[in-house]
């Protein structure tokens, strides 16, 4: 299966559901942080996080397992801020099934730093995600 990514923002790209074979081709393209925004179980094939963080940092990755299943909440937003600001201006790949959550607390966590509504809801839709789930938060 192929990996979708798509850039986000800079070097922060968003996609869906990663394997642990694809852990090379993300370092071989010079990815540095993985951020898993997906909570182990939500179906049968998917690689524990526990498994990618460690084929991770096998391969000299940085990784972070911010799981949403059910809502975003104000722990999340911080959690995913943190590892956003682990990564600083490396590349980084974030993930869950189709990319939508990862590309939500994306954008709260930018939210949470002053960046501007308008702005992030541009980069989201230039990405080919809407960031209307999360209106009321924003």
């Amino acid at each position: 299966m192929i990996l979708k990514r798509v850039a986000l923002d800079g070097d922060f790209h968003v996609g869906s559901q990663m394997g642990l074979d694809d852990v090379e081709t993300l370092k071989a393209e010079g990815f540095t942080m993985v951020i898993n925004n997906r909570p182990d179980h939500e179906v049968d094939d998917q690689p524990s996080a526990a498994d990618l963080e460690t084929a991770c940092k096998a391969a000299g990755m940085e990784y972070a397992h911010v799981p949403i299943s059910r809502g975003i909440s104000p722990a999340d937003v911080a959690a995913e801020c943190a590892a956003i600001e682990k990564a600083g201006s490396a590349k980084t790949f974030a993930f869950c099934r189709s990319g939508t959550r990862s590309t939500l607390l994306w954008a709260l966590a930018h939210h949470e730093k002053g960046r501007s509504i308008d702005e992030l809801k541009e980069k989201a839709s230039e990405a080919g995600y809407s960031l209307d789930p999360i209106n009321h938060l924003l």
